[in-house]
């Protein structure tokens, strides 16, 4: 079994920053999910700062729009595995994939759940 060697303290928090740049440079350059939910999040972001009544009513609808940008890279991560271990068709592998892909449906479901009165509430008072 391939390990990356051990490394500590400051060595091991630069790999792993590394490492983490690497996997969103992945995702950008082969997801186009994760593209438009990604631009769809940084246009959000700051609204919420406009939309928000208060600071936690502004936390939680920021913190939705990256945990939609979090489902996105879990639901790409549960698919790179699924496809390194083969491309033969399996019901395991499509559950997997179908999982995957119902993580993000519900995380938009639920942004959608509290982005949706916050905007209707702040455009019609």
């Amino acid at each position: 079994m391939m390990t990356k060697p051990d490394a500590t303290g400051l060595k091991k928090l630069y790999n792993s920053t590394v490492y983490s740049w690497q996997g969103l440079r992945a995702a950008w350059k082969n997801e186009e999910a994760f593209r438009l939910e990604l631009a769809l999040a940084l246009l959000f972001l700051p609204l919420a700062f406009v939309v928000g009544d208060g600071l936690v009513h502004q936390l939680l609808l920021a913190l939705m729009c990256g945990l939609v940008v979090l489902a996105e890279l879990v639901n790409t991560a549960i698919e790179s595995v699924v496809d390194r271990i083969g491309s033969e068709p399996h019901p395991l592998s499509g559950q997997a994939k179908d999982l995957g892909s119902a993580i993000v449906l519900i995380t938009l479901l639920l942004f959608w759940v509290i982005w949706g009165p916050s905007l209707w509430n702040f455009y019609h008072c």
